[in-house]
């Protein structure tokens, strides 16, 4: 067992249960229905799957919701609550809005292409292509202000397992450097 650098204790990656990948992400939306005609429609993904329920299951607490899902090609999904209100959720008050998104991967560039012209033909409002030297990217936002990245990579495999090499150097050094910066902030305060 290691230890964390608060000094808890933390797993290794050989005592983990082995996640197989993403199931689902599931958000509020406003509208069901305006939500099916966005990812469905104008991205793309099917619905496949509808849950209509009075109780919610985990809690038992009365919420009448309809749950929806929409499949990615590698078997994922993306989920929605529609609450029954016609309200969407409230984005975070101390988030920037360009933090909090799902990235979803397309198969090349010129798929990238094809879906931003896509987009803009709906009148949907696109923001890239963005290069981040090992991705290229376009950014949206969906009907409840969920913002959307469709990225692909453009580096390959053995560019990223050479990253993967120095990334916990890398976060490590980031979490010296704001501890200083936060214990600066404090001594002038």
């Amino acid at each position: 067992m290691t230890t964390t650098p608060s000094g808890g204790a933390a797993t290794t990656a050989a005592q983990a249960v082995p996640v197989l990948g993403l199931h689902h992400f599931a958000w509020r939306c406003r509208d069901s229905e305006e939500t099916r005609r966005f990812y469905e429609d104008l991205l793309g993904l099917p619905l496949v799957h509808v849950i209509k329920s009075d109780h919610v299951p985990s809690t038992g607490e009365y919420c009448p919701y309809v749950h929806i899902f929409f499949q990615m090609r590698d078997g994922s999904y993306i989920a929605f609550f529609d609450l029954g209100d016609d309200i969407k959720a409230d984005p975070s008050p101390n988030t920037p809005s360009w933090v909090n998104h799902i990235a979803l991967r397309v198969e090349s560039v010129a798929a990238l292409l094809a879906a931003k012209a896509r987009l803009e033909g709906a009148g949907v409002e696109v923001l890239g292509v963005t290069d981040h030297h090992i991705i290229e990217s376009i950014y949206f936002f969906d009907p409840n202000g969920i913002r959307v990245e469709l990225t692909t990579p453009t580096v390959p495999q053995s560019e990223m397992d050479a990253h993967a090499l120095h990334a916990r150097a890398d976060l490590d050094e980031w979490t010296a450097r704001k501890a200083a910066r936060l214990a600066g902030q404090a001594a002038h305060v």
